[in-house]
């Protein structure tokens, strides 16, 4: 095949693979504007915690529970959903139970979400119960999301979307820059130095 056959033929090759590439890098990078954004800006807080005064506030209060449900006739000795939503409607905890125990004499129940834990204690014998709430303010919301921590499933899955997207943009920008000629050296080096810097700081300041 001939120079000028061979330029035929992969001309339109290119041509696609180009416009391609620039259509999926930008649509996936405005799509996904916004996740960027959020784990740019989380990762920053949660490098510096010190930046951001602390927004904690912790809360204990008292009540009286119904006794039959902490000593029920259900395989653990006690009416886990009854206690569960008894405390949702009365103290207006939220999250989702991360622990329930039932011992001889107490039941503690776990509430966790970003942010925020609640931990109830009640009595078996009397139906006291302390709770404890704690709010750490609306940077630790966000922080707790970054690192996915007590978010649920479904947002354990808008982590992993992320993860693929940013991927993506950065598969398609690597792509885009083959077809800028003019740039597409001076662009891979670029890239390629910067990755050498991530691993040498890595290898040299990281303990």
């Amino acid at each position: 095949m001939t120079t000028a056959n061979a330029r035929r033929t992969h001309g339109p090759w290119r041509r696609r693979t180009a416009v391609a590439a620039r259509w999926l890098h930008i649509y996936l990078s405005m799509g996904s504007f916004a996740l960027v954004l959020f784990f740019a800006a989380t990762g920053l807080t949660l490098n510096h915690p010190d930046w951001f005064a602390s927004r904690q506030t912790t809360v204990v209060r008292h009540g009286v529970a119904d006794k039959a449900m902490l000593r029920s006739h259900d395989a653990d000795g006690a009416d886990k959903l009854g206690i569960v939503e008894m405390l949702r409607a009365k103290e207006h905890v939220h999250g989702a139970v991360s622990d329930f125990r039932v011992d001889d004499s107490q039941v503690s129940v776990s509430f966790r979400s970003p942010g925020y834990t609640a931990d109830a204690f009640l009595d078996r014998d009397t139906g006291k119960y302390d709770l404890t709430e704690v709010n750490n303010g609306f940077v630790a919301v966000l922080n707790d999301l970054h690192k996915g921590r007590d978010a649920g499933k479904v947002w354990a899955w808008v982590i992993d979307v992320s993860a693929v997207l940013l991927v993506l943009v950065s598969l398609t920008g690597l792509v885009l820059i083959w077809f800028v000629y003019k740039r597409r050296t001076s662009g891979l080096i670029l890239a390629g130095l910067a990755a050498v810097v991530c691993v040498a700081l890595w290898k040299m300041f990281v303990p």
